[in-house]
């Protein structure tokens, strides 16, 4: 099959900070597409893969004569596996300021990255998140889909490229060699973890948890190992991007909401791999099927703040006196956008209750808009300034005010 690269939202993001800054690194999950994005947009610049054990070792030997060989222009490719080499490069760079765009890299570990990346390159390195293919890149590939087909098909085949590109690669055999690569290459190489088996049973028992506040005590007590243990597991998965944590909303409430995060993954075909539920019926009728459903909608809302080099500003409201609110995204004006998340194709005014009760419990929170998300294919006004509104049309607003 010929290879054809679809476009990605993030391209715009990247040429420009390319022209900015001298070094430029794209983080995100392995196999998102990180350097088949920097290969097909910049196709003059040398490519290292830290992947390659030869040049690994050859790395390690001697760092400064891997970067002085061949072009200024250089894509190093999974830079986590070689942080030894970052004060060569600020060396390198510093030594001719004014040069921009010199060096592209890429990892797929977030927090350790970052982390080594600001010790040695602040100021001097633009930093973006590559994810799955957003709805956009997905349409590019399949035509327009309705909002349950869409649904379904994300959370059977995922947004990694490979799957969504190739429709001969079974999900079910794909994801179990994308886990154990992921065990085996990052976990194992990268981290202290101590038995993979533990962490992979807690990564499966994390995934039937999604969408739901984080208890952390209560994972522990169900694998038998203390909390900082699950604490820094999460950690670990939150740092190569396989799961976001979303905040609960504090401003102006004091102590009367919930103060631990919510859990989703950052790819629904996973969680679905991870749970069993790669079929359709399950899918939409299974007991996953309302978390997968919210993990899609809060992921897809990810990526756009993502696609535009932004940290989420996206939180969740759980207040003592029962007030829950799914999403509240906030806006470039500091106001909110409300949404509940409904796995419904038939829209009912009762579905905005929770929106109106929040409305009169915080007047002085300036609301944008509010939306009920769900399954409908026609846009319909359940009450007084909230809209039943499909994921596609909730993006194409929010995409404009954040």
């Amino acid at each position: 099959m010929a290879f054809r690269y679809i476009p990605r939202t993030i391209e715009l993001l990247i040429k420009r900070m390319v022209r900015q800054f001298p070094a430029v690194v794209i983080t995100g999950p392995r196999q998102t597409g990180k350097s088949t994005l920097l290969r097909y947009l910049f196709p003059d610049y040398r490519y290292i893969t830290f992947d390659d054990p030869l040049i690994l070792e050859q790395a390690l030997k001697d760092p400064n004569l891997l970067l002085k060989s061949g072009s200024e222009k250089v894509i190093l490719d999974e830079i986590q596996y070689m942080p030894d080499i970052l004060p060569y490069l600020k060396m390198r760079i510093d030594a001719d300021r004014d040069k921009n765009g010199r060096y592209l890299l890429t990892g797929s570990q977030r927090f350790q990255m970052i982390r080594n990346l600001s010790e040695s390159l602040a100021g001097r390195i633009g930093i973006a998140e590559l994810m799955g293919f957003d709805s956009n890149e997905r349409k590019m590939k399949n035509q327009t889909m309705s909002p349950v087909s869409e649904f379904v098909n994300v959370c059977i085949r995922g947004c990694f490229p490979q799957l969504v590109t190739n429709n001969s690669l079974e999900p079910e055999l794909w994801y179990s060699s994308y886990i154990q690569t992921y065990l085996q290459r990052d976990i194992s190489v990268l981290y202290n973890i101590g038995d993979l088996r533990s962490f992979q049973m807690f990564t499966r028992l994390l995934a039937t948890r999604c969408s739901t506040v984080l208890n952390y005590s209560g994972i522990a007590n169900e694998l038998g190992v203390s909390i900082p243990t699950v604490s820094r597991w999460v950690s670990i998965l939150e740092s190569g991007r396989l799961a976001f944590l979303l905040p609960p909303y504090y401003k102006n409430l004091g102590k009367r909401i919930t103060k631990s995060p919510k859990i989703y993954f950052t790819d629904c075909g996973l969680v679905s791999f991870l749970t069993g539920s790669l079929f359709k019926d399950i899918v939409l009728k299974g007991p996953m099927a309302g978390p997968l459903f919210e993990n899609y909608v809060v992921g897809e809302i990810v990526k756009l703040f993502l696609n535009k080099g932004m940290e989420p500003r996206m939180f969740f409201m759980r207040t003592n006196n029962g007030l829950e609110i799914d999403l509240l995204v906030e806006t470039k004006s500091m106001s909110v956008c409300l949404l509940e998340i409904k796995l419904n194709a038939t829209p009912r005014s009762a579905m905005a209750d929770s929106i109106a009760r929040f409305k009169s419990l915080f007047p002085t929170i300036a609301v944008e808009r509010s939306f009920v998300v769900c399954l409908t294919e026609r846009n319909m006004v359940l009450g007084r300034d909230v809209d039943a509104v499909s994921l596609q049309s909730a993006l194409a607003y929010i995409k404009d005010v954040i």
